[in-house]
């Protein structure tokens, strides 16, 4: 991703593009693969890689101005754990609880044969399975 990619992002987050918040940007979105995290754990990264201090509120603030942005996905674990997600097409996850890593499922790899009506007044957004492993 070029650096004017990182400047729209911010922008069509509503950020200004700080020095800090451009290094967050490109730490979540120059990169090969899917990448999952938690604000806490993003902090952490950021922390051993960063030349500049951030701040948590930083942190925090950024991811969810790019969540409310349609640039991060948020996934929630047995509602107590949010990980956000680079990736905001519809897809499924593994979550090894034993070492806290959420893990992609190929959408492709799924076969959903029925889905049950959704209760009245309501509508089904999407679909997504999740599969919790362990040893």
């Amino acid at each position: 991703m070029k650096k004017i990619d990182i400047l729209k992002k911010l922008r069509s987050s509503r950020l200004r593009p700080t020095k800090q918040r451009v290094e967050i940007a490109k730490f979540l979105f120059e990169r090969d693969k899917t990448f999952h995290f938690t604000v806490e754990s993003l902090n952490k990264l950021l922390i051993k890689k960063s030349t500049s201090r951030i701040a948590l509120a930083t942190v925090y603030n950024t991811v969810h101005a790019f969540k409310a942005a349609g640039h991060l996905s948020e996934v929630e674990v047995r509602g107590n754990k949010t990980y956000f997600d680079t990736n905001v097409s519809n897809h499924h996850h593994f979550y090894d609880s034993e070492t806290a890593e959420l893990i992609d499922i190929d959408a492709n790899d799924i076969i959903i044969q029925k889905i049950p009506k959704a209760p009245n007044g309501k509508k089904i957004k999407n679909v997504e399975v999740f599969i919790n492993l362990k040893n």
